[in-house]
Formats: structure tokens, sequence, C-alpha cells
């Protein structure tokens, strides 16, 4: 058995070389503007990679349980993995519904995780509070609009989130790359 020193690992860790970063950025503009310029068709495309992946995860799921069948929970194991196939199996076939599905749930989960960060900004308000009070409202604001906009926002709004997504981690590798030069230069 080998034992790694953590610290020594990390240290030693060197970023990326700037024209990747540089490349990655560009590549990541690129595809937010593709999945922006039709986010329609964005959101069928990821409701459909969001089901190979919940199939993936079923059939996982199932072989797990039959490789570990003296850890006990047989049962759950299976219905677990039955329920991510039955899933993965929806998104696939009726990317529609999938997509009013995911829709809500993001809605959902945007409204809770809004609500839970404004209360805890309060608790922490001498740490910059303030910043997750904002993030906080930015998250039930959106939440809300899907939550509202339900269903007629379901067909565009994966779409449009991952578009957006791509583009602000694209720019955020761009200047990362642009900054790291200035610095060099």
């Amino acid at each position: 058995m080998t034992v790694y020193d953590s610290r020594s690992d990390i240290e030693t860790l060197r970023p990326p070389p700037l024209w990747v970063c540089a490349l990655l950025g560009i590549v990541m503009i690129a595809a937010g503007i593709f999945a922006l310029s039709d986010v329609v068709f964005a959101t069928i495309i990821s409701v459909k990679l969001i089901g190979l992946a919940a199939i993936a995860a079923g059939a996982f799921e199932i072989l797990h349980a039959f490789w570990t069948k003296g850890w006990g929970g047989l049962l759950w194991q299976l219905l677990l993995g039955a329920l991510y196939l039955a899933f993965g199996l929806v998104l696939l076939t009726q990317p529609a519904s999938g997509a009013l599905i995911l829709t809500y749930f993001l809605g959902a989960l945007l409204l809770a995780s809004g609500i839970i960060r404004c209360v805890l900004s309060f608790a922490h308000w001498r740490q910059n509070g303030w910043m997750m009070l904002i993030s906080g409202a930015f998250g039930l604001l959106a939440g809300v609009l899907i939550l509202f906009g339900f269903p007629t926002i379901s067909l565009w709004a994966l779409g449009l989130l991952l578009g957006v997504d791509l583009l602000s981690h694209g720019v955020a590798w761009l200047l990362y790359a642009f900054q790291s030069v200035s610095r060099t230069a």
C-alpha cells in the first residue's frame, strides 16, 4: 500500500499551460454561443445526456447490488437502480416531458437554496453576509420565475442556462489566461 503526502502533491501541482486555458475558454464560449443560438435544441440535448447518465447510473446500481449482496439492502439497491433506469428512459424517449420534470426540479431547487442562503446570510452577516444575501435573492428570484413560468418556460430554460453557464466559464478561462500572461510580461 502506498501512502501519499497530500501536501507535497499539492505543492508540486502546476497550473495548466496558458494556451490550454485560452483554448478551453474559446471552445466553451463557442459552445455557449451555439447553445444560445437554439435554446430549445440545447434543452433537448441536455435532457438526453442527463437521461443517458441516469441509465448508466441505474445499470451500475443494479450490478453493484449483485456484487455486494452481503452488504444488505439488495432490494433497495435494485429498486433505486430500476428508478434510475426508468427516469433515464423517460428522459430519452420523452425529452419534452423530461424537460418539464427537470425544469420543475430546477425551479424548486433554486427557490429552496435561495431561501436557505437568505436566512444564512443574517447568521454570517459579519463575514460578508450581504454577498450571500444577494446570491440568495438571485436564487430565490430565479426559482420563482421558473416555477411561475412553468410549464411554458421548460422548453427553453435549461438550454438558456446551459448557454449562459458555458459563456461565463469560457470568459473566466480566457480572463485567467490573459491575466497570467500579463503577470509574466
